[in-house]
């Protein structure tokens, strides 16, 4: 016959586990992930399959992601559990597109103007629709793919540029000595601009945070790069069109995006909707 004086758990209190206080995981706390001592500031907490998991950037700007498990972490010297922040209250102030732009609500889509931005590939355009595809209807600017720029003084000169009409370029791997540079040069009319990002493939103007993973892998030279990024991910089972839509899904707003990107299609929409002088 037990006691009443006793309640029902009999272990000793030098024997109950120390409790855990659990902190939510705000961007910019900064902790050390238990297991591997790495230290960093918390960027975004995500849902997978496997469950939550929440990446860290450290004072060298590298990218870790980690399980949020219970007892995961240490927050000034104390283990601590990582929780989901609590969803922020509905902002007050104007609603913004996914580009950050202020949006228009109920927006007609305007009459598409003469100019034009023009895109290597499907995927860019995909991503550009995505992020600024409501700023682009408000102005009235199409979006289309090339399919490549090796053709691109004849595309320009096919299009017939004006001071009404001007045409935008976004072009990949746009840096010193490439090809795409070459073209881009050749190009000297002054109602188009040919701007660009660094990377391979848009695949790469992607944060490796908001995709999942610690960074975009290296490809040997000579390997087709898409091919290349998904076997080393472990991605080999997918077509490059499903690693794509893997991406793309991915990417809510331009916080996505790495700014060598964001400030290229900026630009772009513009000088397409600049009046004539």
């Amino acid at each position: 016959m037990r006691s009443r004086s006793y309640g029902p758990d009999l272990t000793p209190p030098w024997k109950k586990p120390t409790p855990v206080p659990e902190v939510a995981a705000e961007p910019d706390l900064v902790v050390e992930e238990v297991g591997s001592g790495f230290c960093g500031a918390v960027v975004r907490v995500e849902k997978t399959a496997e469950g939550l998991t929440v990446t860290l950037e450290d004072r060298f700007g590298k990218l870790r992601v980690f399980p949020m498990v219970p007892r995961g972490f240490l927050l000034e010297g104390r283990t601590v559990t990582l929780v989901r922040p609590r969803a922020a209250p509905a902002p007050r102030g104007p609603l913004l597109s996914a580009s950050g732009s202020i949006a228009v609500p109920d927006a007609r889509a305007r009459v598409a103007r003469a100019g034009r931005i023009y895109v290597e590939g499907r995927h860019d355009a995909e991503l550009v629709e995505k992020v600024w595809g409501h700023d682009l209807r408000v102005e009235g600017v199409a979006v289309e793919f090339l399919e490549g720029v090796d053709d691109l003084p004849a595309i320009v000169a096919a299009f017939g540029p004006s001071p009404d009409a001007r045409l935008g370029v976004l072009v990949d791997h746009l840096v010193p000595g490439s090809k795409e540079s070459r073209i881009a040069a050749s190009v000297t009319d002054a109602n188009v601009m040919i701007v660009g990002h660094p990377y391979i493939d848009i695949w790469e103007a992607v944060k490796p945070a908001s995709v999942g993973i610690a960074a975009w892998p290296r490809v040997p030279r000579g390997e087709d790069w898409k091919t290349g990024v998904c076997r080393a991910l472990g991605w080999g089972h997918l077509s490059t069109g499903e690693a794509w839509q893997r991406i793309l899904g991915s990417v809510h707003s331009y916080r996505d995006l790495k700014p060598e990107l964001l400030g290229a299609v900026e630009r772009l929409i513009d000088f397409v909707t600049e009046p004539p002088a």
